[in-house]
């Protein structure tokens, strides 16, 4: 079969790696110049004509992302020298907070808990307790409970200091408004997960390094056909339902792999020229796809100036307090992660606000939490839709949009929230239920 796939991010690239092990000729069509979606590289020209790459936003993995690490691997990447490895830590700058010990779980849960600094005894058995109950629900609730709705009963510093962080780190959506199905989906794979579940894998490299661009060369090295820059203007049915047209061109198949926004536009203009009896289908489809509400995480890149007071972290990563004035949730060392010493990433999921103001904000959150005398901001990055709302009760589109045409992308219906391994695995499915046998 000859299929397009329209869009070359992390869903799109997995999607193509299936279609081109299974032998089929795949043909990806990507608007930007580089590939990886809202997960790639990001070159930042500086003052003195030097380049510094970073990425378009910190990105965390986690050790339960098995599909990922599988696409990984299978591309040429070594896991070693891309992702530094670290037991989940959810640690403050005081010492204050969760780290998890390198064992099996959920002695490895049950370890950390007890002995999570700045916690009372009351805080850890409550946490034991809820986490207890959880797991004898099958990790199950009502579909209309947030998160808050699940943990009304823990104590507010515990709630403060750890379910809160957790759950914008997974969900990128406050925990009154979070989906409490998804989080626990996220728990019982990660905290319950099998060894090295919790991890935390955090980019040695650029993000276009880690997989995107890996990828790339693999698809073109196996026969797959990329074309960057070139944005599908038009998706059609072909006549008599006998495949689909990309801007004119036939294809057996289409997946589409670019935003919900971007599907949508082309989902309600192929329901012009698509068989009646499919009419009805594609016009809700683009509706559900249409009606989704998104979540903007901003990522604040700053650099210490040597010989100010400037210092790098004691960890990769640390957890901060978060307020409508302090928006980082999360600062990551991208010196100890093979950067430039000294460079920071600050991390506000959810973001609210204008960008000059989400950096001043974080520069003075820097001096307050983390003792920077003196920070020059270096690139600030918003991603506007960076993930949807992970909201309780909310319709996802389907993979399947109509006979031939599938959707994929971290959006479409499944159990995890808008994650890399979410996108990936949606690739991945897309393609299985392309070629299942009718």
């Amino acid at each position: 079969m000859h299929i397009a796939i329209l869009g070359a991010g992390w869903a799109g690239l997995a999607a193509a790696l299936e279609l081109t092990q299974a032998g089929h000729q795949a043909t990806v069509f990507e608007a930007a110049r580089t590939v990886g979606g809202r997960a790639r590289a990001l070159p930042v020209p500086l003052p003195d004509g030097r380049t510094l790459v970073l990425d378009n936003g910190q990105h965390i993995l986690i050790g339960a992302y098995s599909e990922t690490l599988r696409c990984m691997r299978q591309v040429g990447v070594d896991e070693q020298a891309a992702l530094l490895r670290l037991p989940l830590a959810l640690r403050f700058p005081d010492g204050s907070g969760l780290q998890l010990p390198d064992a099996p779980a959920p002695w490895n849960a049950l370890r950390g808990i007890a002995a999570a600094r700045g916690w009372r005894w009351a805080d850890r058995w409550a946490l034991l307790r809820t986490a207890h109950a959880w797991q004898r629900s099958g990790f199950a609730c009502e579909a209309q409970d947030t998160v808050a709705d699940l943990c009304h009963a823990l104590p507010q510093g515990l709630k403060d200091s750890f379910i809160d962080p957790l759950c914008v780190a997974a969900l990128n959506t406050p925990a009154d408004q979070a989906s409490g199905q998804v989080f626990l989906r996220v728990l019982q794979d990660s905290l319950f997960g099998g060894r090295g579940s919790s991890d935390l894998l955090l980019p040695r490299q650029d993000l276009g390094q880690v997989f995107p661009q890996a990828a790339l060369e693999w698809l073109q090295a196996h026969g797959a056909l990329v074309r960057l820059g070139q944005r599908v203007q038009s998706l059609g049915a072909a006549p008599q339902g006998s495949g689909w047209l990309v801007d004119g061109v036939p294809f057996d198949a289409v997946l589409l792999a670019t935003p919900s926004t971007e599907a949508a536009r082309l989902v309600s203009q192929c329901a012009h020229t698509a068989p009646y009896a499919w009419t009805v289908a594609l016009c809700d489809w683009a509706a559900n796809a249409q009606a989704l509400r998104f979540e903007a995480i901003t990522t604040v890149y700053l650099q210490a100036v040597p010989g100010t007071g400037g210092r790098t972290l004691p960890l990769p990563m640390l957890a901060l307090r978060s307020s409508p004035q302090a928006p980082a949730q999360f600062v990551f060392d991208r010196g100890m992660l093979g950067g430039p010493s000294g460079l920071l990433a600050f991390v506000a999921s959810a973001s609210q606000g204008e960008r000059e103001h989400i950096t001043q904000q974080v520069l003075a959150q820097a001096r307050t939490q983390l003792g920077l005398v003196q920070a020059e901001p270096v690139q600030t990055v918003v991603e506007k839709r960076a993930t949807f709302a992970c909201t309780p009760g909310l319709q996802r589109p389907t993979a399947q949009v109509a006979p031939g045409l599938w959707a994929c992308g971290d959006y479409v219906q499944g159990p995890y929230p808008a994650t890399l391994e979410g996108a990936v695995r949606s690739g991945m499915e897309a393609v299985r239920g392309l070629l299942a046998p009718a």
